[in-house]
């Protein structure tokens, strides 16, 4: 009997009133009234409400167990869809084991680490699905407008000879007999094929970073979403499309995500201008306004956080860029700008560092003097250095985390929830 039906959604059953279809999904609740039985059916696009009556009510289906009914499709004024399913049969593809935790309530009653733990099951919940619905709007749009800015997309090797930074922040790995590591960023690449001739060029895609941090803040792998573009005059124009980049990812998660924003509770920032602080400015009202020392060159956890605090309550902007930090502090590949400073920021959202980006050194010499300067063997970045004989640009880009921006967005506590399965200090599973 109607073996010849398709797979029909939940979105699509408004329009099939009258009609028998087949639906598939995951039981999120039953319950039995006498001679009558209520399923709520879950699947990617919706809920269904699904009646059993007469010999079918009164079914045992445990909840999360996945099931294939067949019914009529009728109208009824007690669903927010405004139809419900009629069942005639009713049957159980996969049936669920007892639940670690139950995923069907308002909340999910446990701790991170068993939602980590058990995370196919944790993102069933609606609202835990919904900050990678979001998650994935934000990705799709940073690749949507820099392709409408006639950006190409690259895609760079993850296992490579040298640290993109000169740090030791790498994982080593064995490459055939030869010591190789995982890439902590894409940076030499971009650079690589900006002076190829593309320009204009962007990548998403993991980066993986050995820091022994074990903090609500820190991924060892993250998703980065990184630009690099050729013939900037200067830095400054960086951050101006950061911030076109930014507005266009969150206007595009408005107009997709309203039913995510809605459910999480999240009001979206409005963003104009963004504030632009030197670091040596952030650091005199840390220490005036906060009575505040910070490391010499850069800001730490809570400098950053008092800077949030201030900019939102000077100006009301939930972004700032940090300019100017000096050399030290920054990558071999950033161009110098006087009194041992450079031409580059980071943006701060909500008192968290998300991107880091700059100008970069496109003259062979000058690079190879910042290698030297840095205690760097050049010989050991050869086909890197290289490049810059040939004739390279002026360029610059910066890296968007895209863990760190969906976290800060959605109001997240800690960095994992952000991440399907994240890889940190301890969790090498699932």
């Amino acid at each position: 009997m109607h073996t010849n039906l398709k797979r029909t959604l939940t979105k699509e059953c408004i329009n099939k009133v009258g009609e028998m279809v087949k639906v598939q999904g995951w039981v999120k609740k039953i319950r039995h009234l006498g001679n009558i039985s209520f399923i709520v059916l879950r699947e990617r696009t919706g809920e269904l409400q699904c009646v059993l009556e007469g010999k079918l009510a009164g079914v045992i289906i445990e909840t999360e167990s996945v099931i294939e009914v067949i019914g009529k499709i009728v109208p009824t004024n007690n669903t927010v869809l405004g139809v419900e399913l009629l069942i005639k049969s009713v049957k159980v593809l996969n049936k669920n084991d007892l639940l670690p935790f139950e995923v069907n309530k308002k909340e999910v009653n446990t701790g991170l680490e068993n939602l980590l733990n058990h995370r196919v099951l944790s993102l069933r919940h609606e609202k835990i699905a919904s900050i990678f619905k979001i998650k994935a709007t934000l990705e799709e749009a940073f690749r949507e407008y820099l392709i409408n800015m006639d950006f190409i997309r690259i895609f760079t090797p993850k296992i490579v000879s040298q640290g993109a930074e000169g740090g030791a922040n790498v994982f080593n790995l064995n490459y055939f007999g030869k010591d190789a590591f995982l890439a902590q960023s894409p940076q030499f690449y971009k650079q690589m094929m900006v002076a190829s001739g593309l320009e204009y060029v962007f990548e998403i895609g993991p980066v993986f970073r050995a820091e022994e941090h074990n903090s609500s803040r820190h991924l060892n792998e993250y998703i980065s979403l990184d630009l690099e573009m050729a013939f900037i005059e200067e830095y400054e124009e960086l951050m101006e499309l950061e911030t076109q980049v930014i507005k266009f990812m969150f206007e595009k998660v408005k107009e997709k995500n309203e039913n995510e924003l809605k459910l999480l509770n999240i009001e979206m920032p409005t963003i104009t201008d963004i504030p632009k602080l030197k670091l040596h400015e952030a650091r005199e009202i840390l220490k005036n306004r906060f009575k505040k020392e910070m490391p010499e060159g850069d800001l730490n956890t809570e400098g950053e956080k008092l800077i949030a605090t201030y900019i939102k309550e000077t100006t009301g902007s939930d972004f700032v860029f940090i300019t100017e930090y000096p050399k030290e502090n920054r990558p071999m590949y950033t161009m110098p700008a006087e009194n041992g400073l450079t031409k580059s920021f980071d943006l701060l959202f909500k008192g968290l560092e998300i991107t880091s980006g700059g100008q970069r050194i496109h003259e062979y010499e000058m690079l190879v003097a910042s290698f030297r300067e840095k205690g760097l063997d050049e010989e050991n970045f050869q086909n890197y250095l290289n490049t810059f004989k040939y004739g390279v640009p002026p360029h610059g880009g910066f890296a968007i985390g895209l863990e760190r921006l969906t976290a800060k967005l959605l109001g997240l506590t800690n960095v994992r929830e952000a991440s399907a399965f994240p890889r940190d200090i301890n969790r090498l599973t699932p």
